[in-house]
């Protein structure tokens, strides 16, 4: 998938509002997953946040990865390195913007199809 997204902060609020999307819908698979399987709502957050984490920022972490491990002594290495990444300046801001995206997701995604929406605690009103 070709997104053109913007580049320097800009582009990493996209990024990371698209891993918000992620996030949401990744959770909400998984919790539909959980809910026929009879499983925990544990299983559902921590699958949904950590597979969500991997589809939308791991392409990015690894090239941050690559990047920091990679001996890239020579200029002809370094550019070939560079030049399949998308924005190369704002790397790191990227991964940290899908994975806060990725994660909030998932809890807002927790939030509203658990049906929790501010009254989990109706059993405990006082009369």
């Amino acid at each position: 998938m070709n997104l053109s997204l913007h580049t320097g902060l800009l582009g990493a609020l996209e990024a990371g509002l698209i891993a918000f999307f992620v996030g949401l819908l990744v959770y909400g698979l998984w919790a539909w997953v959980c809910r026929r399987s009879g499983w925990g709502i544990g299983y559902a957050i921590g699958w949904g946040a950590a597979i969500a984490v991997v589809i939308a920022a791991g392409i990015d972490s690894w090239n941050l990865f690559y990047l920091g491990v990679a001996r890239l002594e020579s200029p002809l290495y370094a550019r070939l390195a560079l030049q399949g990444i998308h924005d190369a300046d704002s790397l790191g801001t990227r991964v940290v913007f899908e994975v806060i995206g990725a994660l909030t997701g998932t809890v807002v995604g927790w939030w509203l199809f658990s049906g929790r929406h501010g009254h989990h605690d109706t059993g405990n009103t006082p009369e």
